[in-house]
């Protein structure tokens, strides 16, 4: 027996049902088990968590800084030691697979020490004055509420490389998960309930699209930080541009895999496979596109079709699996529609059938597949953000002729590059248009410590994680100080 959770949300520092419309959460990998279960927020919610977390920001921005990262501290700690327990959940509700989603579950963890730890460095400055007397300070505060919508693919550690960092200095936060994901939001916010957090400080409303329009349109926030498709992303930002409010956009990508002629088929490919078809190729930097040299074509592709044929498909809470559903049925259509007009439009490099029968034709799964494109006309596997286990590959006869086609896209988040050779890998690093450049390992991967996102159409706003995550979430004042 498996059991179905209440979905409830977390307002003024009490878990409370919600108003709106019913949520039902199912398991992507057997839709016939419901993960969660219970009435969405309706904008009546949303209404009294903006004012909760309006009346707690003066009390938590002056809340000594030391005192807001032991919270975090604590947090991490009630993670860490639920990481198996929550992880499972994560894999059932989301079909991630449970290795993946374990990992994912201590790295949440992780980044809440990361930003607890942040928060003792430097964040001001000591400047000359050229009048006598006096001294110029730069001082960082926090911007205030901040709304936080965060998408599916990472159910825990998205929302925690975002509110980590807008709690620690000093912000509020209003926050709707995917969806799709609402157990897991309820499990961090749980944690960060359980390590102390004062009432209103952190609001989780769970729902659909319309509680984000409604986040986004409230008149009490300050900023908002937001994880999902370009589209959606633009819309979010064009009218909060037009109220003034600051924008964070971690948006689409359609990130290539460049390999070149001297590199190490063996790590290209077991590097490639893993990018594209881990979580499904549901990551905003897996590798949907292959750019591969002549030279090494025909051997690159004959091995990675075997690793891709090997790939284990199924039920993402078995721990054999390395490939799990996608989120739902309409993301397996619309991918399954895809593949369908690429057997008519491309070559086939693997291309198994939709699954017709048994526990994967019930799921909702889909084969992993490679076409080598059309050069003239490489359409949609080219172009568009699909978010499936699905590549696209186009071949090249030269390095500079591979960097052109790895930047002949409107997005620019993240690329991998293969090469033994040190100058071609520090020409692609020069000459590639991404946010992050992998050399020798998979397009899908950010580190806690370092900034991340893109350029182009993947990007909109201050960069996330790291040391960099702070210059969304406070803003400078410059102070002339004279006795």
């Amino acid at each position: 027996m498996t059991t179905t959770f209440e979905i409830r949300h977390f307002i003024d520092g009490a878990w409370v049902e919600g108003s709106g419309d019913q949520l039902i959460d199912v398991n992507p990998s057997r839709p016939g088990d419901v993960v969660g279960e219970g009435p969405g927020a309706s904008d009546a919610d949303v209404d009294r968590a903006y004012a909760a977390a309006r009346a707690a920001f003066d009390g938590w921005r002056r809340t000594p800084a030391r005192s807001r990262a032991a919270i975090l501290l604590r947090a991490a700690d009630i993670i860490e030691a639920h990481r198996d327990e929550w992880g499972r959940q994560l894999a059932r509700e989301e079909g991630k697979t449970l290795v993946e989603a374990i990992a994912e579950t201590g790295h949440a963890a992780n980044i809440l020490r990361f930003h607890a730890q942040e928060v003792e460095r430097q964040s001001g400055g000591l400047f000359e004055s050229p009048s006598p007397g006096e001294r110029i300070l730069v001082i960082r505060r926090p911007v205030g509420v901040i709304g936080a919508i965060t998408p599916f693919n990472f159910p825990i550690s998205i929302p925690a490389w975002k509110l980590a960092p807008a709690l620690v200095w000093g912000n509020t936060v209003v926050w709707k998960p995917a969806t799709f994901v609402p157990v897991l939001a309820m499990r961090f916010a749980e944690a960060l309930e359980q390590a102390g957090l004062p009432h209103g400080v952190l609001n989780l409303v769970n729902g659909t699209a319309a509680v984000g329009e409604a986040i986004v349109a409230h008149p009490e926030v300050d900023a908002v930080t937001f994880t999902g498709s370009t589209k959606v992303g633009r819309s979010i930002a064009a009218q909060l541009a037009a109220r003034g409010i600051p924008f964070q956009g971690e948006l689409g990508g359609k990130n290539a895999a460049l390999v070149l002629e001297d590199a190490d088929l063996d790590v290209a490919v077991e590097q490639v496979a893993l990018g594209a078809f881990r979580a499904a190729g549901q990551k905003c930097t897996a590798t949907s596109r292959v750019i591969v040299h002549e030279a090494v074509a025909d051997e690159f592709l004959r091995r990675l079709a075997i690793r891709t044929a090997q790939m284990v498909v199924g039920d993402a809470q078995d721990e054999k699996v390395e490939v799990g559903p996608v989120v739902d049925a309409g993301a397996r259509d619309r991918v399954a529609a895809a593949l369908v007009r690429a057997r008519s439009s491309a070559k086939a490099v693997v291309a198994p059938e939709p699954y017709s029968d048994g526990a994967l034709a019930e799921g909702y799964f889909l084969p992993p597949s490679i076409f080598e494109l059309d050069e003239e006309d490489p359409g949609e596997l080219w172009t568009e953000e699909l978010f499936g286990p699905v590549v696209g590959v186009r071949r090249v006869s030269s390095t500079a002729d591979g960097i052109a086609l790895v930047n002949d896209s409107e997005y620019g988040l993240s690329t991998a590059v293969f090469t033994t050779g040190l100058a071609a890998a520090l020409t692609a690093i020069e000459d590639i248009r991404v946010g992050v450049v992998h050399v020798n390992s998979a397009s899908a991967g950010a580190d806690l410590h370092v900034p991340f996102g893109g350029s182009g159409s993947s990007a909109l706003g201050p960069k996330e994680q790291g040391a960099a995550a702070r210059e969304f979430f406070t803003e400078t004042a410059t102070v002339y100080l004279r006795g």
